[in-house]
């Protein structure tokens, strides 16, 4: 029988060789706990989430209909409006006369869209979309409005409210020019 401080030694040796095959502090897993989140970080994903979103649609509608999303647009509202002026287009669209003025040349030039002067002013111009334009828009990916306008539409009230409030604010700070809000987004001009 060994003599008890033996024991002891060889005890000791072998609890000193399992904490030396034993990982060490550092490396073992760290106590699972709730991660703060990062709120800029977490928005800043949502508005990529939302961009990249409609980005995907405007490419989706340019190949499958040859044209813009935002002309895909103008030519649908031209042809539930046969007759429609490029300034009733521009509010229909909540844009800039000249954005839509650039829109309407496009889709003339592409013959998509005709127009005739007024019969009684000849400075007006009325719009009607072509046979040509009526099948782009047949195949063209919907909704022709784009996916974010479209969504907003959908949203009740009290959230369009709060989101306007918030991205108010967030313009304000961006200190972006105001002219940019009726821009269309991914635009040709």
């Amino acid at each position: 029988m060994p003599r008890p401080a033996a024991r002891s030694r060889a005890d000791s040796a072998a609890r000193t060789q399992a904490r030396a095959t034993a990982r060490p502090a550092a490396v073992r897993a760290p106590r699972k706990t709730a991660a703060r989140p990062d709120p800029a970080g977490q928005v800043l994903r949502r508005f990529r989430a939302v961009f990249n979103a409609v980005r995907n649609h405007f490419r989706s509608v340019e190949q499958v209909a040859g044209i813009s999303g935002a002309q895909v647009w103008a030519l649908s509202e031209i042809a539930a409006h046969p007759g429609i002026g490029v300034g009733a287009l521009a509010r229909s669209m909540d844009i800039h006369q000249s954005t839509a003025s650039n829109l309407v040349r496009a889709l003339l030039e592409s013959r998509l869209v005709a127009s005739e002067r007024g019969a009684e002013d000849q400075r007006a111009v009325h719009l009607r979309a072509t046979a040509r334009g009526l099948k782009v828009l047949g195949k063209a990916p919907t909704p022709f409005v784009g996916l974010l306008p479209d969504v907003l539409r959908r949203l009740d009230e009290a959230t369009l409210k709060r989101l306007d409030r918030d991205l108010e604010r967030l313009i304000r700070e961006l200190r972006t020019d105001p002219r940019g809000a009726q821009t269309l987004i991914g635009a040709d001009d």
